[in-house]
């Protein structure tokens, strides 16, 4: 019989990636973040701290809008690219070879029989088992890495995450109750779209160790977990393709 308090403890250390280790760095944490709070009160005096708290929200979001301005700028001249590209071709194989240099980039739209899977979290109110806590209702954006990694392993052609077309360098990160892909801001449910043999793709869902803990306390909490096969149709990648910090190994 699967231990309860075995599934938390484990889906919480692969979300956290804390180790034993890092208790006393957490004891250091909250002991720093209580010095923080009584800062906090002195610098107020009576001001109200939530009001900068709306700013900030004010500015998160006003940066969201600016990055998919940005985007929808990319994708215009990505587009104006590929037509020049098409035009300055000498014949049909080299018409082709830009084509397939594009897919290959992920700079174009890719279509296609593959699989969906939606994460949400718990509703709110759900009874705790004996070895859960309340961190344990929420969709974190390890669950849903550990949903892309799976489906890349299982040999996805193409991938989404909520309407941002993703590849195998994309971040996912939670930021508060958000999840942050590519500077867009987005609450749950998530939706990831994958692009492939539907059977392969829900062969290595089933077999993801990580994915199969969330499967888990789906089980126990209520969270959602559902996998459906659908034609799917994803955009072009929007984002950066020039690596910030990799590079090339030298030659041996």
């Amino acid at each position: 019989m699967r231990s309860l308090v075995g599934v938390a403890r484990r889906r919480r250390g692969a979300r956290s990636g804390l180790s034993r280790g890092g208790s006393a760095a957490v004891a250091g944490v909250l002991c720093l973040a209580g010095l923080l709070f009584a800062t906090s009160a002195d610098t107020a005096d009576g001001t109200d701290l939530r009001q900068e708290d709306e700013d900030l929200r004010a500015v998160v979001l006003e940066e969201s809008q600016q990055v998919a301005r940005l985007e929808d700028r990319v994708a215009d001249l990505r587009s104006g690219v590929d037509e020049l590209a098409q035009d300055a071709a000498p014949d049909a194989a080299g018409a082709a070879a830009a084509g397939a240099l594009a897919e290959a980039s992920h700079t174009a739209a890719v279509g296609g029989e593959g699989l969906v899977v939606l994460l949400a979290d718990a509703p709110r109110g759900t009874s705790l088992p004996a070895g859960y806590a309340l961190q344990d209702t929420v969709v974190h954006s390890q669950d849903v890495q550990a949903v892309v990694n799976a489906l890349w392993q299982g040999g996805a052609d193409a991938m989404g995450v909520m309407d941002q077309r993703v590849i195998a360098t994309t971040a996912v990160r939670c930021v508060g109750s958000t999840l942050r892909v590519q500077g867009r801001y987005y609450p749950p449910p998530y939706r990831i779209e994958a692009v492939g043999d539907p059977r392969a793709l829900q062969a290595a869902l089933d077999a993801s160790t990580e994915v199969g803990l969330y499967r888990s306390a789906a089980a126990d909490l209520g969270l959602v977990y559902d996998v459906s096969q659908d034609d799917l149709e994803l955009p072009a990648y929007g984002g950066s393709l020039t690596m910030s910090y990799a590079s090339v190994a030298p030659a041996a």
